[in-house]
């Protein structure tokens, strides 16, 4: 009896001691929460730049004056990944948004709140926390730009390590 008893237990650290530790997900989940908008603003015909960097914060230079009552916002990704995973965020750094009623706007996107084109960060706490990934810009106007909407498509790649 004494021997069976013995046996088992040996058995049983044996498997403990071959049992290896979960790893974390490595699935990234990415949520666009928030689009980057400059708010309302008007040329008074030279032209210039508006821009909205990481924090909010909006800026003019030229001709450009923005309006006072208008919301400023940075762009916001939600970013889940668990904690120690790196992610490099890419994109172009420039963008042709093209007007409805003709002309077009360059758009500089970033800084980011993470850094630069190329930037790498870590994600924040655990598996269940999520990483906010804010992301500024600059439009350049040029003197006598049409009024109207314009658009265009931008692509900001996420790649974990």
């Amino acid at each position: 009896m004494r021997i069976i008893e013995n046996l088992v237990i040996i058995i049983l650290c044996s498997l403990s001691g071959y049992a290896q530790p979960t790893l974390p997900q490595r699935e990234i989940t990415l949520y666009a929460a928030q689009e980057l908008n400059f708010g309302k603003f008007y040329d008074a015909g030279t032209g210039g730049t508006i821009t909205v960097d990481w924090q909010g914060t909006r800026t003019t230079t030229g001709g450009i004056v923005g309006t006072t009552s208008s919301i400023v916002r940075p762009a916001i990704f939600e970013v889940k990944l668990c904690q120690g995973r790196n992610i490099t965020i890419t994109y172009p750094t420039t963008t042709i948004l093209e007007g409805s009623r003709g002309g077009s706007i360059v758009l500089n996107v970033g800084p980011t709140e993470k850094g630069v084109n190329g930037a790498i960060f870590a994600t924040d706490k655990n598996c269940d926390f999520i990483t906010l990934l804010r992301v500024g810009g600059t439009l350049n106007i040029p003197a006598n730009t049409p009024v109207g909407d314009y658009t265009g498509t931008l692509e900001i790649s996420f790649d974990q390590q």
